[in-house]
């Protein structure tokens, strides 16, 4: 049986990649794509409705998954929408501040919801295997996070940074909102050992390179992931719609219930 799903901002960068997978798969089919008037030309070539709008999407495929890479504020309108309709909903927006993140907790109790900031294997692996580099090391070794991407990108830092910045200050027992430092310049002085940089390069087309730091006597050891597509956050995106029309309304999932085993 193939899913359908409809894709949001379907013109844009990872929208475009998701309909071009949906399209190859035979475990999907395009039910429909939601762009801006603006930026729907051509789109009527894939073969399937084209909506400006998500509710005028799922009138014409009631059973979709809405599948989500735009913007924080288009996110949550879709995910109420998902809210109130009942639709399952995979995201995959980054830049989303906490009280957005907050709404989509409660907003996933009455619907079927999935959110990552970044829906890599690989990356998710990174989130398993730091804390326990970070142990084995230990706080001699100080830790710094540097992140480069495209420079259309909106958001800094990126939504992969900050998570794999909460995993490394959660496995020393410390809060990110109170060693975070997001740049360096002027005179700040000798860099305190609770500290974790984090920081954003940007420039040309490099979809998405992260490297985290463990800095210490003599040595150091660099860990680092780097996308070589967008494909690679469409595939994960993909597998999350199938995995979450057998789940039930309760709860956000995120990749932790995809890969980590949890309920």
């Amino acid at each position: 049986m193939s899913v359908p799903v409809i894709i949001m901002g379907a013109g844009g960068r990872m929208g475009s990649t998701l309909t071009r997978l949906a399209l190859e798969s035979e475990k999907f089919v395009l039910a429909g794509v939601v762009e801006r008037a603006e930026y729907s030309a051509g789109l009527e070539s894939l073969g399937c409705p084209v909506a400006h709008d998500l509710e005028d999407a799922l009138a014409a495929a009631p059973e979709a998954v809405v599948i989500d890479f735009t913007a924080p504020e288009v996110t949550l309108a879709a995910a109420r929408v998902a809210s109130r309709t009942g639709n399952p909903v995979v995201i995959g927006t980054t830049g989303l501040n906490g009280a957005q993140i907050a709404e989509l907790e409660k907003l996933a109790v009455s619907c079927r919801m999935f959110w990552s900031p970044n829906m890599s294997v690989g990356v998710y692996a990174l989130t398993r295997i730091l804390p326990e580099l970070s142990r084995i090391l230990g706080e001699d070794y100080d830790m710094e996070i540097t992140e480069i991407h495209h420079h259309h990108k909106k958001d800094a830092p990126s939504g992969t940074a900050v998570r794999l910045a909460q995993v490394l200050a959660g496995a020393r027992g410390w809060d990110l909102a109170d060693v975070g430092n997001y740049g360096r310049h002027g005179l700040p002085g000798a860099r305190p050992a609770r500290e974790l940089g984090v920081h954003a390069l940007r420039g040309g087309d490099v979809v998405g390179d992260h490297t985290v730091y463990f800095f210490g006597p003599g040595e150091r050891v660099e860990v680092t992931h780097r996308a070589h597509s967008r494909e690679n956050f469409a595939r994960g995106a993909l597998r999350a719609a199938v995995w979450l029309i057998t789940r039930e309304p309760g709860g956000l999932y995120g990749m932790d219930h995809l890969l980590g085993g949890l309920a």
